[in-house]
């Protein structure tokens, strides 16, 4: 099942395992070990030991964690929160000027760098290799394996250093309390990415009520159920239509949409289920996900989907560059090139991710220029037709992002729209829509704030007590079903451990 590339050749590895292709299988939340062991252990000894002691277990537990499936790349975890700590540290210590700004650059040549060579150093030279065959005695083909979770941590800590810097947020001096910032387990391997400033002060001082907690419980199992019941579902619909090689237009139209929401409820399901083990230890983790697949614009889609990374592009890339407030147009075309440039290339080393990056970049580009996210709400007519559009780019968006290459991408996007000569149904739409209605219907709903306005009513009657209770319920028979899942050894991997 290939749901992102992380070498040259185009493989991903295998469901489960670290992104290595060698090491053991990776401690997954949706598996039996974290679910019966790891984490019901890690909060009874959290809960057992003293509170100036908990940051600490927090921090051998997330090594032990990240150790688990790459005991080799453990390292370059812990160099990475060294490296930062003794950054950050430099950096607050020195004086405004020159030296204080090489200093940065440093530590942001530091962590880029690292990031370059494992997760993209295959890609150039095997491309550079591709373009110039001359080179083959000059440039040999690298073989970086991808440490899991590096886009993330690197991020992560990166915006730490640049916060000391700006001095948004006082520098930590103990540095088991920046490692466990860096390497916290929950939110480790695919995020969010999570801001000092904003657990800074639950690292020193945090406080758990059972309302809290009980409301970590919840957030964990909706996520749970996401992506046990519905993404890994429907993925099987999209690895059947992405794998095939001949597709009727109705079957190549249900993969995609199969995979469009499949994509959605793994990445939200992961942050809920991050978000919830956040809150069961006392920390409070921004929302990543904002109901996306409503949204009435493509810039409003990605002010709602995988919301962390993106105020990260903004915050230390758009507006260092200047952002929307600049003198030409020429020049806001720049910086939001740049930005879903950068974009594309975070997500991986492949041609996929690019143009994938390009493509939001040129229709955003364009809303910005036309301003159409201010002026489509007065054209409600305009703004309907519109929504569908952007619906229709955003599944786009996604077929370039599970292929394998471009070719493939090509060729499934052709069939799509009818542009491939094939059969416009087949007995595999057939079959795989009847197999798969309902899981598709359900998908469709949990996109969408329905449940949520079911909520909010049942409160604003005073139905808030039955509601809870009815959910917990419900969510609690699910995860049965799920834990049933993995006790059959249900195919279980997460599309983002890929980055």
């Amino acid at each position: 099942m290939r749901h992102g590339r992380w070498a040259v050749n185009g493989d991903s590895p295998p469901a489960g395992s670290v992104c290595n292709g060698k090491e053991g299988s990776f401690l997954l939340f949706t598996s039996l070990e974290f679910l019966l062991t790891f984490l019901p252990g890690t909060l009874l000894v959290y809960f057992l030991i003293p509170k100036k002691a908990r940051n600490y277990w927090l921090l051998l537990v997330s090594l032990f964690f990240y150790t688990w499936g790459a005991p080799k790349f453990v390292v370059f975890l812990v160099g990475s929160i060294v490296f930062n700590y003794l950054m950050a540290l430099l950096i607050d210590k020195c004086p405004a000027g020159g030296l204080k700004k090489a200093l940065l650059g440093l530590a942001v040549l530091g962590n880029l760098s690292i990031l370059f060579v494992f997760k993209y150093m295959n890609f150039v030279t095997g491309t550079l290799l591709d373009w110039f065959p001359a080179l083959a005695g000059v440039i040999p083909q690298t073989d970086f394996r991808l440490p899991i979770g590096i886009s993330f941590f690197t991020f992560q800590a990166l915006s730490y250093v640049v916060d000391v810097y700006r001095g948004t947020v006082a520098v930590q001096k103990n540095p088991a309390f920046v490692g466990l910032y860096i390497s916290f387990f929950p939110q480790l391997i695919a995020g969010p990415i999570v801001r000092y400033s904003t657990i800074a002060e639950d690292i020193e001082h945090r406080t758990i009520t059972f309302d809290g907690f009980s409301r970590g419980v919840m957030r964990f199992l909706y996520g749970f159920n996401r992506k046990m019941l519905l993404a890994n579902v429907l993925a099987n619909a999209a690895d059947a239509a992405f794998a095939a090689s001949n597709l009727s237009v109705a079957m190549a139209w249900l993969g995609s949409i199969c995979y469009t929401l499949q994509i959605y409820f793994d990445f939200s399901g992961y942050s809920e289920m991050a978000i919830g083990m956040g809150q069961m230890f006392g920390f409070r983790f921004l929302e990543n996900f904002n109901y996306p697949y409503i949204s009435k614009t493509v810039t409003e889609f990605w002010r709602r989907w995988h919301i962390s990374l993106g105020s990260w592009f903004r915050d230390y890339v758009y507006f260092p560059l200047g952002g929307s407030r600049v003198k030409t147009k020429g020049r806001l075309v720049f910086n939001l090139a740049v930005v879903w440039l950068a974009t594309g290339i975070w997500h991986g080393a492949n041609w996929t991710f690019l143009l994938w990056g390009c493509l939001y970049g040129v229709i955003i580009i364009i809303e910005k220029l036309l301003n159409l996210p201010k002026r489509l709400p007065s054209h409600p007519a305009a703004a309907a037709v519109y929504q569908v559009l952007t619906m229709l780019a955003v599944v786009v968006g996604w077929v370039l992002f599970r292929a394998d290459n471009l070719s493939a991408a090509g060729n499934y996007l052709l069939t799509m729209f009818g542009l491939k000569g094939a059969a416009l149904v087949d007995t595999m739409a057939v079959f795989h829509f009847r197999e798969y209605l309902v899981p598709l219907c359900v998908g469709l709903l949990c996109s969408t704030p329905l449940f949520r306005w079911i909520r909010e009513k049942a409160q604003a009657r005073g139905w808030e007590t039955a509601y809870g209770l009815w959910d917990g319920f419900m969510q609690l028979l699910l995860f049965a079903v799920g834990l049933s899942y993995l006790v059959m050894n249900a195919h279980n991997p997460f599309i983002y451990f890929n980055f």
